[in-house]
């Protein structure tokens, strides 16, 4: 194990709480299977020896921007299926999360994309600063709404979990309590203070709801305006659209300069992303976390066997030259057989457990 693998994560025990530091401040903390090794057996000890766990991102830019994935690409072009092996395990850490039985405070200062967000939105205490920064950008890498992304984003309300899923559109500050990804605000010039007085709480059972809700009232979070809510209305009438490809027509009868925005986003993404996501968001509507999981893990199983993953990350993040080559590249041609391959069962020694 390297020195940058053995430091990657920080875990600490003070006052009976347990406090986990994402250290890889200069890879924006993203998340990779050393940290979740060793995040994993932490929470599973501490859930029967503490009496809360506190999770943060070290470094001036990020809580977690999302997982590995230019890693896991990078394998996966040369036919190392390592992604799987992650997925397998990273849901497996969500699941935890959602069910864990003591308090479980994420403080999702800065940057919280992809995997940042199923380290945190399961747990029933997510603190948002103004420097908070929300995104699911899955569509533009050639992926599918992971991380528990098909629980939460379809009980966001209307159709705003389908539109921040197939754009991307990211959320800043006081938007992400506002869209329920956060439950709570705190300035973060206050952060240090908040975390001192949930660290020496004597009963966390009753005690952090309150003091998060204390710091939640002072932040005055009531005057500020969704930023989305001009567009609310909108975003129920296109996104409720029976299919991907009416979505797009609703956009354009639309005609406003936000749907000609979303529209030019849309050309961009990956069309089999889009359709899975849609599929997806429509089947965890009515699952538990555990069963999205479980279909998660199909997908995530079924995308690490095609290219289109991989040409994402190529395109985004190794070559940088933002043009993807998306296989099938209109949504005309992604049919529903290719969408439901992504859905099949694995076998019984694949599927995941949770």
């Amino acid at each position: 194990m390297s020195s940058n693998e053995e430091n990657d994560v920080i875990l600490q025990t003070v006052n009976n709480k347990g406090i986990i530091t994402l250290n890889r401040p200069k890879a924006l903390n993203s998340l990779n299977l050393s940290m979740i090794r060793k995040i994993y057996p932490a929470m599973k000890k501490w859930e029967h020896e503490m009496n809360m766990v506190i999770i943060k991102g070290a470094g001036e830019k990020a809580f977690c921007a999302g997982g590995d994935v230019r890693t896991l690409a990078e394998a996966g072009l040369k036919g190392d299926h390592t992604g799987k092996i992650f997925f397998r395990e990273e849901y497996t850490l969500n699941a935890l999360i959602g069910t864990y039985s003591i308090p479980y405070v994420a403080l999702i200062d800065k940057i919280t994309m992809g995997g940042g967000v199923g380290l945190s939105v399961h747990g029933p205490f997510r603190v948002a600063t103004e420097r908070t920064l929300f995104a699911m950008p899955e569509t533009t890498i050639g992926l599918f709404a992971d991380v528990g992304g098909s629980h939460i984003l379809p009980r966001l309300g209307g159709k705003l979990g389908l539109y921040l899923a197939l754009t991307g559109h990211r959320l800043k500050g006081i938007d992400c309590l506002k869209a329920g990804i956060a439950t709570h605000f705190c300035e973060s010039s206050k952060l240090p203070e908040l975390e001192e007085e949930l660290i020496n709480c004597k009963n966390p059972e009753t005690a952090v709801k309150e003091i998060l809700d204390r710091s939640t009232e002072v932040s005055k979070v009531e005057s500020h305006e969704f930023s989305l809510a001009p567009h609310l209305k909108q975003i129920e009438n296109c996104f409720s659209a029976p299919t991907v490809e009416e979505i797009l027509v609703r956009l354009k009868t639309d005609g406003s300069e936000w749907a000609l925005n979303t529209l030019e986003i849309l050309s961009k993404v990956s069309p089999t992303s889009c359709k899975v996501i849609k599929k997806e968001l429509e089947e965890g509507a009515t699952k538990s976390l555990q069963e999205c999981l479980i279909m998660e893990y199909r997908l995530g199983s079924h995308f690490c066997d095609r290219l289109e993953f991989y040409e994402g990350v190529r395109a985004l993040l190794i070559d940088k030259d933002q043009k993807p080559k998306w296989n099938p590249p209109t949504l005309k041609e992604v049919s529903q057989d290719i969408v439901d391959y992504h859905f099949e069962p694995l076998t019984p020694e694949e599927e995941l457990k949770v």
